[in-house]
């Protein structure tokens, strides 16, 4: 069973048309797999976690009983961007099962939606946020591998805690940039073959192998999206995340939940929410 369907070009030359549509169930079937596989894991870590590292009074007492996490602009950025990604998913898969309905102007309309917040994301992380504090660092592979290591048993030094964003966070991050920006660029090629108010069809700018290309990437985009919305929903829903997503709702998490999981030296709860 290839991962690509063919044609043939007036020419006769094979050319990608799009991926193979059973990889929509492979990648949700993975994702599933993953939380199976997670949730058990977690189950079995809890039993032999370290004690989690004292917070020096004087250090602790100089944080707020809320402390900020995410901006409005941030937070408005995510739950549209969230919205787009699942109007695109549902658009897209929900006609290959046999739902009809008039999915290609509301497809569009939503992928127009999501390259919007992601310029407007680009600019705001840019310019009025912190940055770097969602790429993974030094610190960050070492204390995922002191926990692969505890994980199997391994006896020596429990990993650190965190800054704003664990290194799950930040892998995930890089993840979900890479899809929704292939999404993105290929999709708003793939508009010049249908009819918009933004400009004139097209459907001959590229030739067939590279529209087949485009087709390609946007298919593997779309059907990887599926297995990564599948897993943070999961997480969002765990009880222990829980004040983490309330965070994305409200801004801010409470002192207690801060204290205990993250560090202050990393992520200073005084400065201003940012990201």
């Amino acid at each position: 069973m290839g991962v690509i369907t063919w044609a043939q070009d007036p020419w006769a030359r094979d050319v990608p048309i799009h991926i193979a549509w059973y990889l929509l169930w492979v990648s949700l079937f993975a994702g599933l797999a993953f939380l199976v596989v997670h949730a058990i894991w977690i189950r079995s870590r809890a039993r032999t976690e370290a004690l989690p590292e004292v917070i020096p009074p004087e250090m602790a007492s100089c944080i707020p009983e809320n402390v900020p996490r995410h901006s409005l602009p941030a937070r408005i950025f995510h739950w549209v961007m969230a919205a787009a990604m699942l109007t695109l998913l549902l658009s897209a898969f929900l006609p290959r099962i046999g739902l009809r309905f008039p999915w290609v102007n509301i497809h569009w309309a939503a992928g127009v939606v999501l390259t919007l917040s992601i310029v407007f994301h680009i600019v705001h992380a840019v310019f009025f946020m912190d940055f770097w504090s969602i790429w993974p660092g030094k610190a960050d592979m070492g204390n995922a591998w002191r926990s692969i290591l505890g994980a199997f048993g391994n006896v020596g030094p429990a990993p650190g805690k965190p800054g704003k964003y664990p290194f799950g966070n930040k892998m995930y991050h890089l993840a979900i940039v890479a899809c929704g920006l292939c999404m993105a660029i290929t999709g708003m090629l793939m508009m010049s073959r249908v009819r918009t108010p933004f400009f004139t069809r097209n459907p001959y700018l590229f030739d067939d192998m590279t529209w087949g290309m485009v087709y390609l990437l946007h298919g593997f985009a779309g059907v990887t999206l599926i297995a990564l919305v599948t897993i943070h929903v999961y997480f969002a829903l765990r009880p222990e995340k829980l004040p983490i997503t309330k965070a994305m709702v409200f801004g801010a998490m409470n002192r207690e939940y801060y204290l205990e999981h993250y560090d202050p030296r990393q992520w200073a709860c005084d400065a201003p929410a940012s990201q």
